[in-house]
């Protein structure tokens, strides 16, 4: 095998500068799109799934809505390994439409998890249904059935790097859940929860954020949305 460093600045230039077109097509291509053979149950018009990607399987059981980005290296599964489901029960893992997915998340169903409209959730994020159970001290906790429980993330929703959303988590709409979280149970909509197990630390009254933004957020220019 070559030594990369025998080559010349020169040819390691040359080398790395087609490597890296190389890599620009295969991403190009791989990109998964509404017009490809994927599997999925629904895929939305100018939806795509960044290549590389993650461990995707169940695709049956999965709908993604319209304009949804899901990136590179994203997990997306339903049921287990082995696991046989019914082909006509109803979509497990459903994704709205304008979302956007981070790069290293992993979303694994195999109840329910309903992720509403432009719901943008950052890289790292782990959200699940179904956990371990570990009831009986008798039986290797790998060995026991797992609980779960339906998982809702409400529209407009933010979720920030590395948070896990656990089972029984039903996140209302327009709530932003800090970085780290660990988010169970009930965070009612206008909210912002933060810490492990995730609490209420700012709310929307009608009025204004209370307890009151540090600063007002900077007036975007007019045309930031071109």
């Amino acid at each position: 095998m070559l030594d990369p460093s025998s080559l010349s600045p020169r040819a390691r230039r040359l080398a790395a500068g087609v490597i890296h077109r190389a890599w620009r097509w295969v991403s190009a291509v791989g990109t998964v799109s509404p017009d490809d053979r994927h599997g999925f149950r629904s895929l939305g018009a100018e939806s795509m799934l960044g290549f590389p990607p993650g461990d995707v399987f169940g695709e049956w059981w999965i709908a993604i809505g319209s304009q949804t980005l899901i990136a590179p290296e994203v997990t997306l599964s339903v049921g287990m390994p082995g696991e046989v489901l019914d082909r006509a029960a109803d979509v497990v893992l459903s994704i709205g439409d304008r979302c956007s997915v981070g790069r290293g998340t992993s979303i694994v169903a195999r109840r329910r998890i309903e992720i509403g409209d432009d719901v943008t959730i950052a890289p790292n994020v782990y959200i699940t249904d179904h956990n371990h159970a570990y009831a009986d001290v008798d039986v290797p906790i790998k060995e026991q059935y797992p609980t779960h429980e339906p998982v809702r993330i409400g529209a407009g929703t933010w979720i920030a790097a590395g948070a896990t959303v656990l089972p029984g988590a039903d996140i209302g709409q327009h709530v932003t859940v800090g970085a780290g979280a660990v988010v169970r149970g009930i965070v009612p909509d206008y909210s912002v929860v933060a810490g492990n197990p995730a609490r209420v630390v700012r709310h929307h009254d009608g009025t204004d954020w209370v307890p009151p933004l540090r600063k007002p957020p900077d007036e975007p220019p007019a045309d930031w949305r071109r």
